[in-house]
């Protein structure tokens, strides 16, 4: 190892060395210190590299672990320097993350898919394995193109833009089911159902009576929505959209409106939730609070 290369290993020691003790002795901002110092460590890994090459990452792993013991492995410090690429132009690291959240985050190349998952974790104070999670089920690729565009520009959204398609439905089912069966799997994990759809729905009731003249008519899931301050009917259906989905929703919506929603809150939203989804429909309706996207079993 070359005087200049062991000189920036040297740096790049102490500032671990730093981040150890700072462990031991230090409570307040405790993670943002640690942060701070794998993006200074970041940097120097990233400077090594463009003058040494990549076998500079191998070398310094062994002399760490040699040095500090077991943390510094070839793949945490390829971390520590994609944390710094990350964020060195983009924004200031938000330090209401983890390490371990930032370890799940820089293996993503897309920046924009990256703010997105640091803002829900904030959001919902999600745990680095349940971000985990939300990655791996492709949650950011499942928005529709539109909210994609909405994020980098913040306009203000609605309250169908963080709709996924496809919606994920975990069930024992693999084949085509029936819509009763549909709706018990969601109902059997609804929470993760209503987070696929966005934030801040509540659950009113699945099956929801109404009554049209002498007819009984049943809603197979009624939501509210507290941000938009408005209901939301769910129709579930094991087929291709069809044209006459859209009249019977229609009909539940308007039927919400004249009974249930108060001055004070905005008019239904409808959503249904199909096998195949046919947006021309969608399209030349002429009710736009209506809104389809398709589900798959895992």
């Amino acid at each position: 190892m070359s005087t200049n290369e062991n000189n920036i290993y040297e740096e790049i020691k102490n500032e671990l060395i730093d981040n150890e003790i700072n462990k031991r002795v230090k409570d307040y901002s405790k993670n943002k210190y640690e942060l701070e110092r794998y993006y200074n460590v970041g940097k120097l890994l990233n400077e090594a590299g463009k003058h040494y090459g990549e076998g500079v990452i191998k070398r310094y792993s062994i002399k760490l672990t040699r040095d500090l013991g077991k943390g510094y492995s070839i793949t945490n410090l390829k971390n520590m320097r994609k944390f710094y690429t990350v964020f060195q132009k983009s924004q200031a690291v938000p330090d209401q993350l983890s390490w371990s959240h930032f370890c799940e985050l820089v293996v993503l190349n897309n920046i924009d898919s990256i703010n997105y998952y640091i803002e829900i974790t904030k959001i919902y104070n999600l745990g680095y394995r349940q971000l985990r999670e939300r990655i791996k089920s492709r949650e950011y690729e499942r928005l529709p193109e539109s909210t994609k565009n909405k994020l980098k520009t913040q306009e203000a959204n609605n309250v169908t833009d963080f709709i996924k398609d496809p919606i994920i439905i975990k069930t024992n089912e693999k084949e085509c089911i029936s819509e009763k069966v549909l709706q018990k799997s969601i109902l059997e994990d609804i929470e993760s159902f209503m987070q696929q759809l966005g934030s801040s729905f509540s659950f009113i009731g699945s099956e929801y009576k109404i009554k049209l003249g002498d007819t009984y008519n049943y809603i197979d899931l009624l939501l509210f929505n507290i941000e938009y301050n408005c209901y939301v009917v769910i129709e579930l259906k094991v087929t291709e959209l069809k044209k006459e989905h859209i009249g019977q929703i229609q009909v539940y919506m308007n039927y919400i409106d004249n009974n249930l929603k108060r001055i004070t809150q905005e008019k239904t939203i409808g959503i249904i939730i199909c096998k195949k989804d046919n947006k021309l429909y969608i399209e030349y309706s002429s009710d736009k609070r209506i809104y389809s996207t398709t589900y798959v079993l895992k």
